[in-house]
């Protein structure tokens, strides 16, 4: 119940103000805990638990103890090794990408808050049996920030570096008894010196895979036959199609009744001057802009009535103008991102490693790997995504979105810091996409590439359609070729 009381409201905040949210409410309680004497004894506290035999000997609680620590560390790193992990992981670095993938932050993250409550309240009762005599004073803000420290000592993206940081930091005071009044002045050193000199914790110390030799040969050379496989079961039938879109920021119109239709298996470009509102008519696409006026359907069914996540369920996938992926995890972590949606194994059974988890990740590795193949990244899939080149993440973020297996693919600006010959197979990458019955929004501004394997194409000037047709009639439209490809 804690667990979902902190975690509702503290769900808009992120990183340390997340964590400065539950040291509030840790304070809080502590006061509430010493106003309510009837049931805390308020400042002079009540009795501990004692423990039925054979825990209530030093040896067997200790015992006790250490079981059940071994038990919550498994559970926590099957839970980091599943969609679950993967999740929250996306969530903290690349929050907007994994609503993209389908992935619902409220609830994943009040499921996280139950298991985190519940493992609190029993190692509360340990430590209350351990005191044999318990205040609220035994739960003072200092003890809090100790382990806000050991998590930032051990390394947050880790499961056991803040196991390792907490150990340290309990035997540290033994070592170093005779300075306790400078307790608090080492502690101070200590988190200094890890922030400055190694950022990632201890755990980023232990990680060998950061310096990892990268192979000698990384040419992208996409594969057909493994795209085929994948767009095996993705065509769409019906259109995605805007009527009537109009979107206003303040006084400043991003989007001027804007009607268009985007069919399966074809390619369909959308360009135009910086400011024309081609990125925005993706966000209103993919549900992160709700437009004032207008519709936004799939075949007969409003988008509009849809929360963005939901897009995934739908098949409707996208990449982004800045790649957005996680840095910290490997080429083939994040791609497994992408299949969220497909995961069948709840959260209790990737936490006990039950047969359908172990089979969930088994199939999304196999599917990851699959989709690597497709954009030619497959010799980089144990590497550390943020170690890549910015042309390797423009296909990451391609490999992660055919995880859907998309009826329909966005794409933002793929091209963009690309070479002359990556873009070449670029264009026969997104080629093969439409030709395998998906249908592909294409904003770019490589007029060459829009040219050369678009369908249709829709040129957007001030939020308004300037001109829509094949690439020949775009190639000769008057106003089109004066306001934007020049000549």
């Amino acid at each position: 119940v804690v667990g979902v009381v902190v975690g509702l409201p503290a769900l808009r905040l992120r990183t340390f103000y997340f964590a400065m949210t539950t040291l509030g409410f840790a304070t809080i309680v502590t006061q509430v805990a010493l106003a309510w004497q009837d049931v805390t004894g308020g400042g002079i506290g009540i009795a501990g638990p004692e423990m039925p035999v054979p825990f209530d000997s030093r040896l067997g609680f200790y015992g006790l103890c250490l079981a059940g620590a071994v038990l919550c560390t498994w559970m926590t790193l099957n839970v980091a090794g599943s969609r679950w992990g993967r999740a929250l992981v996306a969530i903290r670095d690349a929050e907007v990408a994994a609503e993209a993938v389908g992935i619902a932050k409220p609830r994943l993250l009040v499921a996280v808050f139950l298991f985190a409550g519940g493992v609190a309240g029993i190692a509360g009762g340990l430590f209350a049996s351990l005191q044999t005599y318990i205040t609220p004073d035994a739960f003072t803000f200092d003890l809090s920030l100790l382990f806000f420290i050991a998590v930032l000592i051990g390394g947050r993206g880790s499961v056991l570096g803040p196991l390792i940081g907490t150990v340290l930091l309990t035997i540290l005071p033994e070592v170093a008894a005779p300075l306790a009044a400078w307790s608090t002045f080492l502690y101070a050193v200590l988190l200094l010196v890890i922030v400055v000199a190694l950022p990632g914790g201890i755990a980023d110390l232990l990680d060998r895979s950061k310096n990892r030799p990268l192979p000698s040969e990384r040419s992208i050379a996409p594969r057909n036959a493994a795209l085929q496989e994948i767009a095996a079961s993705a065509s769409a039938r019906e259109p995605i199609t805007l009527k009537g879109v109009r979107l206003s920021f303040g006084a400043v119109t991003a989007i001027d009744g804007l009607d268009l239709t985007l069919r399966p298996g074809g390619v369909h470009g959308l360009i135009g001057p910086n400011g024309s509102g081609k990125t925005t008519t993706l966000n209103v696409i993919s549900g992160y802009y709700r437009p004032q006026e207008g519709q936004v359907t799939l075949g007969a069914r409003s988008l509009l009535a849809e929360a963005r996540e939901a897009r995934a369920l739908l098949r409707i996938a996208r990449t982004f103008q800045t790649p957005r992926i996680v840095g910290e995890a490997s080429v083939i972590e994040n791609v497994m991102l992408g299949g969220s949606v497909e995961g069948r194994a709840t959260l209790a059974e990737s936490l006990l490693s039950l047969p359908r988890h172990r089979a969930d990740e088994r199939r999304l590795r196999d599917q990851a790997r699959l989709a690597l193949r497709a954009v030619g990244l497959d010799r980089l899939d144990e590497v550390r995504a943020g170690r890549l080149q910015h042309s390797e993440l423009r296909f990451l973020e391609i490999a992660r979105a055919l995880m859907l297996r998309p009826a329909f693919l966005l794409l933002d600006e793929p091209a963009a810091g690309l070479s002359a010959t990556e873009i070449q197979r670029l264009g026969g990458l997104i080629r093969a996409v439409a030709d395998a019955g998906v249908g592909v929004l294409l904003v770019e501004h490589h007029a060459d590439l829009i040219f050369a394997i678009c369908d249709e194409v829709t040129v957007l000037n001030l939020g308004r359609v300037l001109a829509a047709g094949t690439p020949a009639e775009i190639r000769s439209h008057r106003e089109v070729v004066s306001a934007y490809l020049g000549g």
